[in-house]
């Protein structure tokens, strides 16, 4: 059996550190985008514009955000989605 290295972790399934897409869904405002780029960037602080997609709805109501971090550990990645749900201007986060 391999052993895993020293920073290596393994949760559910994941191994960290590892590369890990996060779906936002709000409405297309500004407010909604820097809400979300606020929290990611509380966990992520090298966050960049090259880690996210922007996809609107077909009306343009709404927008979708995929952004692709680093995550570092399941602790990590947890307070981003509580911080995500918890937020009014976040209507969704997978």
């Amino acid at each position: 059996m391999d052993k895993e290295s020293p920073s290596e972790q393994t949760t559910g399934g994941l191994s960290f550190p590892c590369l890990f897409g996060i779906k936002i869904f709000g409405l297309a405002t500004t407010e909604f985008q820097q809400a979300t780029l606020a929290i990611l960037k509380k966990y992520v602080p090298d966050l960049t514009d090259d880690n996210i997609i922007r996809r609107p709805s077909k009306d343009g109501k709404y927008l979708a955000l995929t952004i692709t971090i680093h995550a570092q550990s399941r602790d990590q990645l947890d307070g981003i989605y509580q911080d995500l749900t918890k937020n009014p201007l976040i209507i969704m986060a997978l």
